[in-house]
């Protein structure tokens, strides 16, 4: 198993241990070290990082197992580490403002569910690779969400249409509404951190800017912004109010539709956003977002609901299914007057190979099952029902894509595994006999897949 060391100067953090690919194991391993740098690699005793998933100013983020929960589940591990030679009182109050942005995410997040939750935060301090020196860092620990953040999506599909944008404004508007009754400023609302999981649903991510709101001005802000997105209040330090998250919204909506980035569709000369001659929406649209713009805070909707409530006013209805576009899916074409779809949530359509794939495992598993609910129960039809409801639930979880690509080769690992090292589960049947038996039911089931899916098209050019 490759584990990731998260010591931000390690030269080489990639690390592979042979015994940690036995899951068994992992649950039980000592502690591992870097190869390289000596960094402890099981962050708090349980999260495994795998791979950074990407680095900035403040720290990174790693995509982690957790292996003290069943089937070690994938999570999100932040690393917060401090800039500059902080003095032992700095570095206190670094992790009290730390601890206190955690409680926050873990109250937002656990009401939320279109916010990750938070799964853990803790300080860890380890010796430097400086002789006589100790690093302290700080790690979050939030819920993984797969899928393709909006930035990616952009340049997957191109610009979005007024339809996809509606989507966009409906669907963080409403978490927007939430984090703003809470008394909270999410202050880096862009493309990045809008993620849309594989099963249409958006998510707002990173609250690591997150700022509670207070009456008195923020001049000790941290300065956290993203270069084009924060309106002047943010970029000057100043108090923070929900109007700052609703045009940092507009600017993301701004290069979702032009495709164009920010900083060019502002124009230092004039003050002023242009970028209306590049798109085609509806007039009263551009309107409610060059509201969200103007550069007083005063001037711009108040509120998330204020803006929904315009939207409202325009599309009526219309405007509140959402149209769950999924990431691969084509660009449609711009209008002034969209065509509102009312289509459900979309589960991202299955290729060939992944519906031959599902049928081989389904077949393989499936014969697995009946092999040794047979050998236990000693009874065909019950043991036919037993196995009829385990892969037709197997079936149904890989048509929500809860189980794909390598759970299609662990699960039955572990099944064939049980089989052999019990062999009360295997009966009279020899080793052999049981993976010939598994490996026909999967060609079986590949053939009648593939001869369905033959009969469907047929069937789909001829009506």
């Amino acid at each position: 198993m490759e584990v990731y060391c998260t010591r931000p100067r390690c030269p080489r953090p990639q690390n592979y241990f042979a015994d940690l690919d036995d899951h068994t194991t992992l649950k039980t391993a000592q502690q591992k070290y870097c190869t390289t740098c000596g960094m402890p690699l099981m962050l708090d005793g349980r999260y495994v990082p795998m791979k950074l998933l990407g680095r900035g100013g403040f720290g990174a983020a790693f995509l982690a197992r957790d292996r003290r929960i069943p089937g070690m589940r994938q999570c999100v591990v932040k690393q917060f580490q401090p800039t500059g030679n902080l003095t032992t009182a700095q570095l206190q109050i670094a992790q009290q403002l730390f601890e206190r942005e955690a409680e926050v995410l873990a109250h937002i997040g656990n009401e939320h569910e279109q916010i990750p939750d938070l799964f853990a935060f803790f300080p860890m301090t380890v010796p430097s690779l400086q002789p006589g020196q100790q690093d302290q860092f700080f790690y979050l620990v939030q819920e993984y969400i797969n899928g393709q953040n909006l930035e990616e999506e952009l340049i997957t599909k191109g610009r979005f249409s007024e339809t996809e944008i509606l989507e966009v404004l409906q669907e963080i508007l409403k978490i927007l509404k939430f984090v703003h009754e809470k008394g909270i400023i999410h202050r880096d609302i862009k493309p990045s951190n809008i993620m849309r999981r594989r099963d249409g649903k958006l998510f707002l991510l990173d609250f690591g800017a997150v700022k509670q709101v207070t009456n008195a001005p923020a001049a000790s802000s941290t300065g956290i912004y993203s270069m084009g997105f924060a309106p002047p209040e943010q970029m000057a330090g100043n108090q923070v109010f929900p109007s700052t998250d609703l045009y940092a919204l507009a600017v993301t909506v701004l290069t979702l539709l032009t495709g164009q980035e920010a900083t060019k569709l502002f124009d230092g000369y004039s003050n002023q956003w242009k970028w209306r001659t590049q798109v085609a929406i509806n007039p009263r649209l551009a309107d409610i977002l060059d509201k969200m713009l103007l550069p007083a805070a005063n001037q711009r909707f108040q509120s998330a609901q204020e803006v929904l409530d315009a939207l409202a006013e325009i599309y009526q209805a219309q405007i509140i299914p959402p149209t769950h576009i999924t990431p691969t899916s084509s660009p449609a074409t711009h209008s002034s007057s969209p065509a509102i779809s009312h289509t459900p949530t979309a589960i991202p359509a299955f290729s060939t190979w992944e519906l031959l794939g599902g049928a081989a495992f389904s077949g393989f598993e499936g014969a697995l099952i009946a092999i040794a609910c047979l050998s236990l129960i000693h009874n065909p039809v019950i043991t036919l029902g037993i196995s009829v409801v385990i892969v037709g639930i197997l079936i149904f979880a890989q048509t929500r894509r809860w189980i794909e690509k390598l759970d299609l080769l662990i699960i039955p690992g572990v099944t064939f595994a049980l089989i052999f090292f019990v062999p009360l589960l295997r009966g009279e049947l020899g080793i052999q006999q049981i993976l010939i038996l598994a490996f026909a039911a999967a060609l079986v089931s590949i053939a009648l897949t593939a001869l369905f899916r033959l009969i469907y098209k047929l069937l789909s050019l001829i009506l």
